[in-house]
């Protein structure tokens, strides 16, 4: 069976999605953030120390945006993936890593200047800054979907997911207020998809299940 170690609304959340998404049996293990901190033997499964790791029989991956390369090729039956012969395939491959590569770095710094550091460390001219580059690069998103719901192929696939992951943690971060009006229609109709309100709610129950605390990193560096 599929493990995924995850913390609460992390990179993670891409291949969690990913699994609910194709409705499969898996098992998941919640961490507290940042997991090479608080979780000792997890860097015997990644010396990283971080998140996601997916164990798949033989098989240990760590970048989320090459697990949902990886699910979605696994299981071609579901519509996910984008064959190589497919027209579609390179937009597919693009966005599937714009989502990642182009879109999450920079929340990244925001992440880490405006809430992880101690105080005395913050920058707030950095997080202005970081929030504007990302915003930037959601200019390649709002044309696109102006004429289609989904970002290629003509489908929902995993490039959807690794780009939906991005808007999810814009949105923690109060960014969504600023989306242009098709990536905010978008943003939408990715949190309506039942998967998507699956991941969710299954790492919240996990979370309690398993001890750990179902609150964001970014809610508890808010409060800390």
């Amino acid at each position: 069976m599929i493990r995924l170690h995850h913390c609460v609304n992390a990179r993670s959340f891409r291949p969690l999605w990913m699994l609910e998404e194709l409705d499969v049996p898996y098992e998941l293990i919640l961490h507290e953030f940042p997991p090479r901190v608080n979780d000792n033997a997890f860097l015997a499964v990644n010396p990283l120390g971080t998140v996601p790791a997916l164990l798949d029989g033989e098989v240990c991956m760590t970048e989320s945006a090459a697990i949902c390369q990886y699910l979605a090729a696994r299981h071609p039956e579901t519509g996910l993936d984008v064959a190589s012969q497919d027209s579609a395939y390179a937009d597919y491959l693009n966005f599937l890593h714009f989502g990642e590569s182009t879109l999450t770095f920079p929340q990244t710094l925001v992440l880490r200047y405006g809430q992880f550091e101690p105080p005395e460390r913050r920058q707030p001219q950095v997080v202005e800054d970081y929030s504007r580059w990302f915003l930037s690069r959601l200019r390649t998103l709002e044309p696109r979907l102006e004429s289609r719901p989904w970002l290629c192929a003509e489908r929902f696939t995993a490039a959807d997911v690794s780009v939906g992951y991005a808007l999810l943690l814009a949105s923690q971060l109060g960014l969504d207020e600023r989306f242009k009006p098709n990536v905010s229609d978008y943003w939408t109709r990715l949190q309506k998809r039942e998967a998507f309100q699956r991941a969710l709610k299954v790492q919240h129950d996990t979370a309690v299940a398993q001890g750990v605390s179902p609150a964001t990193a970014m809610a508890k560096a808010e409060t800390s």
